[in-house]
């Protein structure tokens, strides 16, 4: 009998950043080969999920806009069911009941789908007492969007290939003031634009947790972000809110828009910017971790 059977459970979802992202290649079969340095913030959506006895994946409150067969939670779910039907053809699949409480913004570079994606996995694979290692999970993950393993592994990493190979890395858990036009980015649009770099040159250092340096991250001579070249060419309320930013904080896009990120040191100075904000821009404030929230609840669910 399984101890979580009927019972409900809530797992956080977080976004991250890519403090940079350089595009250094494409490969024959289109992906993209990157660099990317991805840190989790204290920003998430969150999950519900109750367990049941049927092979069921029920979304209580399906997104908007969204058909379930193409929502990542319940395609990374039917895809662990699917893996524990291989492996195990004569054991009894569970099922579950999902509640998603959305508050990342959709197109805006975050991870958020990808973070719902890793979650779901994560979750089902402790409620569902499956024991598939990361490793395994990010397997699964990756088919459903490159971002998806880091998300699973829950640390703060350098990525390198489409963004499955990871060092991990500590970069300083600061304090950002996370904005957003009113803007949705598409990420397919970027990657497949004319005008996105892809020619970046690859970092020399072999090991580098070593020769990372918290202070040169905004130095653009050693790290940017290759999207945010293409995408404040057809963006221009990215390219409007960044040259505002950059005159208060060093900023930067995360992934491939529409969210900026501005550095600071204190809470308080990001808020006191946020303040400053010009009219119809979206803004959070949040710390920066080095560890998803995620590990955390999946720890306390084996005590």
């Amino acid at each position: 009998m399984n101890k979580h059977l009927h019972k409900t459970f809530k797992f956080p979802s977080p976004a991250k950043l890519n403090l940079f992202l350089h595009v250094v290649g494409q490969r024959n079969d289109g992906y993209h080969e990157l660099e990317t340095l991805f840190q989790f913030i204290d920003y998430s959506d969150s999950l519900e999920i109750t367990v049941t006895n049927n092979s069921n994946i029920e979304l209580v409150n399906p997104i908007d806009g969204v058909k379930n067969e193409d929502n990542l939670i319940f395609k990374a779910a039917k895809l662990l069911q699917e893996k524990y039907r291989t492996d195990s053809p004569n054991a009894a699949l569970l099922g579950a009941e999902i509640t998603i409480d959305k508050i990342l913004p959709m197109g805006g570079g975050l991870g958020g789908g990808s973070s719902n994606a890793a979650t779901t996995l994560v979750a089902l694979n402790a409620l569902w007492g499956l024991k598939y290692t990361n490793e395994q999970l990010a397997g699964i993950g990756l088919s459903l969007g490159a971002d998806v393993p880091i998300f699973i592994h829950g640390f703060s990493a350098f990525a390198q290939g489409v963004g499955e190979k990871f060092t991990e890395v500590h970069p300083e858990e600061c304090w950002y003031l996370i904005t957003k036009p009113e803007v949705s980015i598409s990420t397919a649009s970027v990657f497949s634009s004319q005008d996105l770099p892809r020619n970046t040159t690859k970092l020399a250092c072999q090991d580098f947790d070593k020769h990372y340096c918290d202070k040169d991250l905004f130095n653009d001579a050693l790290y940017h972000n290759d999207c945010q070249t293409m995408v404040i060419k057809h963006y221009d309320e990215v390219a409007k809110l960044l040259a505002w930013l950059v005159e208060y904080a060093p900023s930067r896009m995360t992934g491939t828009g529409a969210c900026v990120f501005s550095r600071f040191s204190s809470q308080q100075q990001a808020s006191e910017l946020q303040a400053k904000l010009p009219k119809g821009i979206n803004s959070f404030v949040a710390k920066a971790l080095n560890k998803s929230p995620l590990l955390f609840a999946i720890d306390a669910l084996k005590k």
